[in-house]
């Protein structure tokens, strides 16, 4: 099997620049149009350990979501997906978006770290349970989260009860000799321990979700991964590995819809 072909997603979609211009604009425009933003709070001291928290109009009593940009933990930031909160917004349920420092500033341990900053800012500040959200590398984040013994770090153990992870990449091994690897300096080791697919269940809900033109791998890790933490997935028809995010924006998409119970069920737990 060819890795770097079924893992080089700009590879594989030529036209992803334009997908990316858009993903820029559209998030500009929810920036613009949210009924309540808080822009750049920062959960910690370095430039990008920074979210801007999206607000619906029922206020903040709503249920908190997260959405975890992807990039193959090396490119972008949160001002690339805004828009990815404005179904959950719309369906009554804020959405908290982070940036994080990227390798090879970074390493995926020091990207983790600041993720569970960014989480325990959010308990610290509203004091709920999280859904956790997030595309490809964010995905990646997202069940490593879910995976987080939050006693370690004094924060309650269902911190993350439920992930809706995007194109996540579960299994890391199968990167250490693509291109994508360069900047990420992992060991087979380390590649392993930080693979969400071959860690304990954390009997969290989860739903995994994949572009249903996207490459075998991304299928099958979305596949496997999604049986071995006894949770559910699902293939967007048609969609790549930049075009799945597209449901997100739109409160009327049933995917949207499904995050959003999963969002008002830890409220209501």
């Amino acid at each position: 099997m060819d890795l770097e072909a079924e893992y080089n997603n700009r590879a594989r979609v030529p036209e992803h620049p334009a997908h990316i211009a858009a993903w820029a604009r559209d998030a500009a425009a929810w920036r613009a149009e949210c009924p309540r933003a808080e822009l750049n709070l920062a959960y910690g001291t370095e430039p990008r350990q920074a979210l801007d928290l999206f607000w619906p109009d029922a206020g903040e009593d709503a249920p908190i979501a997260v959405w975890i940009h992807g990039g193959y933990w090396q490119a972008l930031d949160r001002s690339t997906s805004s828009h990815c909160a404005r179904g959950l917004n719309l369906r009554g349920v804020a959405v908290a978006v982070p940036s994080y420092t990227l390798c090879p500033q970074t390493t995926l341990v020091g990207i983790l770290a600041e993720m569970r900053a960014a989480m325990g800012y959010l308990h610290a500040r509203h004091g709920r349970p999280l859904l956790v959200m997030g595309h490809s590398a964010g995905g990646h984040l997202a069940a490593m989260l879910a995976a987080t013994d939050w006693s370690q770090f004094g924060l309650p153990g269902l911190l993350v009860p439920a992930i809706l992870p995007v194109s996540g990449v579960f299994e890391l091994e199968p990167l250490l000799t693509t291109s994508i690897a360069t900047a990420l300096h992992l060991d087979a080791a380390t590649a392993h321990d930080l693979s969400p697919r071959f860690l304990p269940s954390p009997h969290v809900a989860c739903h995994a979700v994949v572009g249903g033109a996207e490459s075998s791998e991304f299928l099958r890790q979305t596949r496997e991964f999604a049986a071995a933490w006894h949770g559910s997935w699902e293939a967007i028809p048609g969609a790549d590995h930049f075009t799945v995010t597209a449901p997100f924006s739109d409160p009327a998409h049933p995917l949207v819809a499904r995050a959003a119970s999963m969002a008002e069920a830890l409220a209501a737990s």
